[in-house]
């Protein structure tokens, strides 16, 4: 049998999908179909800061009419609940498997709830993984701005823990490249997970509204974490994850070739059911014993920016440029 073994964010993983943070990952129970069906770590269902200031919001217009000197009552009370509710959901995890458990924090800020981090280790995670969510949408902010919030997170979680940290990454950046490499330098960062898929809006021409585009992920998605982890495995000494657009063993191989530690998962379990992780990974073998690797690293980064025959081809944006020669 193939040795499918990586090791991410200094975790050792049986092989390298990973159930990434959805409402797959919500419930013990959903974490232990994912570790049934096969998957090498899980990342659970985000605590997010907009949702629990939203409820805090909530709570305080219902009642700080009637009890304006309930104000710090409210806020602790809605704060700790949800947090009460994501480290049971940790514990449980833990005890139901025994793979990494990666928690998810997806933030705006750099605020005092950020304290929470240190709860997440006391209960058990294996790591913790950083969802940025930035979209640089304000002309009033300019793109030292933007990545200072990225900085300043990374300092404050990064200081009440000692379990590796990651950064999933928004591909809106002026400089991505650099970006990373200097969030790298901090040593205070395992690994970034590529990429960040945000919500997308869209128009119905017929209501006339706006409404939602669709959430799950298609695999012409997958070319864009391809290029940059073929760009930055080779030159960041950082673990790399792909996320969005792996639909099949085709994509994670391919993944695998441009140096990706890890490959995050979702909609394809979605679709198709977590039974699908045992496909996966059956392709994944069959195509390792066609070229005739007999371990995943043998082969991973083969076709990174450092190692690829023609590496230039993933620098290349101009379309004249690839296809300039078709009539």
């Amino acid at each position: 049998m193939a040795d499918l073994s990586v090791h991410y964010l200094g975790l050792k993983l049986k092989n390298p999908i990973v159930a990434a943070s959805s409402g797959l990952c919500s419930t013990a129970e959903g974490v232990k179909r994912a570790f049934d069906a096969g998957v090498g770590a899980v990342v659970l269902k985000s605590l997010f800061e907009e949702q629990i200031e939203a409820e805090l919001s909530h709570n305080l217009e219902s009642y700080q009419a009637d009890y304006p000197d309930a104000f710090d009552y409210i806020r602790s009370y809605t704060r700790e609940n949800a947090l009460s509710e994501y480290l049971d959901l940790i514990a449980d995890a833990k005890k139901a498997v025994d793979i990494p458990i990666i928690a998810s924090i997806n933030c705006i800020s750099g605020s005092e709830w950020v304290a929470f981090a240190k709860s997440l280790e006391k209960a058990g995670a294996d790591a913790i993984e950083l969802n940025v969510s930035l979209l640089p949408s304000d002309p009033r902010m300019n793109s030292q701005d933007s990545e200072r919030h990225y900085f300043d997170i990374v300092e404050k979680v990064s200081s009440i823990i000692t379990i590796p940290l990651s950064l999933k990454m928004s591909s809106y950046s002026s400089a991505l490249a650099n970006l990373i490499t200097r969030l790298s330098w901090t040593n205070k960062v395992a690994g970034f997970v590529l990429f960040n898929r945000y919500y997308r809006p869209d128009v119905d021409i017929h209501k006339m509204t706006v409404t939602k585009a669709d959430i799950f992920s298609t695999p012409s998605e997958m070319t864009e974490s391809l290029r940059w982890i073929a760009l930055l495995s080779a030159q960041v000494e950082k673990d790399f994850a792909a996320s969005t657009g792996v639909h099949d063993s085709d994509g994670l191989v391919k993944h695998l070739l441009v140096g990706a530690a890890a490959v995050q998962v979702v909609t394809t379990v979605y679709k198709n059911g977590p039974g699908y992780i045992a496909t996966l990974l059956q392709g994944m073998e069959n195509w390792m014993d066609e070229k005739k690797f007999d371990r995943l690293a043998d082969f991973r980064g083969l076709l990174s920016y450092r190692n690829a025959e023609n590496p230039a081809a993933f620098e290349r944006i101009q379309f004249m440029k690839q296809f300039g020669g078709i009539a």
